[in-house]
Formats: C-alpha cells, structure tokens, sequence
C-alpha cells in the first residue's frame, strides 16, 4: 500500500500534518486528508507536488 506524508509549507517553513495519508479529498481549496487508521484532518490550501518515491504530498497552505 502506498502511504503518503502530508506536508504544509507557508513561507520558508515546512510542517508535518499527518504520516500514514491514504486518501486526500479536494474540494475547491480544502484537502480532508483521512490516515490509515480512518483519522482524518481537513487543511486549506493548493496540492503543489505529490511524490510517491519520496512518500510526500507537498501542500501551499493559505
């Protein structure tokens, strides 16, 4: 299974959201990101890069 570490950057600073990502959910600038064990968070921003070699989602936070 692939598994994704969801990261926020604003400005110069990077912030680890959530590990484990299984499933991320846009709509218009909100990303409801639901982790392996059914955990979920909702961030507002823009997806920029997803990295599956790296295991990363990258996101612009507003």
């Amino acid at each position: 299974m692939c598994e994704l570490n969801a990261i926020v950057v604003k400005g110069d600073e990077r912030e680890l959201v959530m590990e484990s990502v299984t499933k991320m959910l846009v709509d218009g600038d909100s990303i409801e990101l639901t982790g392996i064990f059914g955990e979920k968070t909702i961030i507002f921003g823009t997806i920029k890069e997803v990295d599956f070699s790296k295991g990363e989602t990258i996101i612009i936070g507003n």
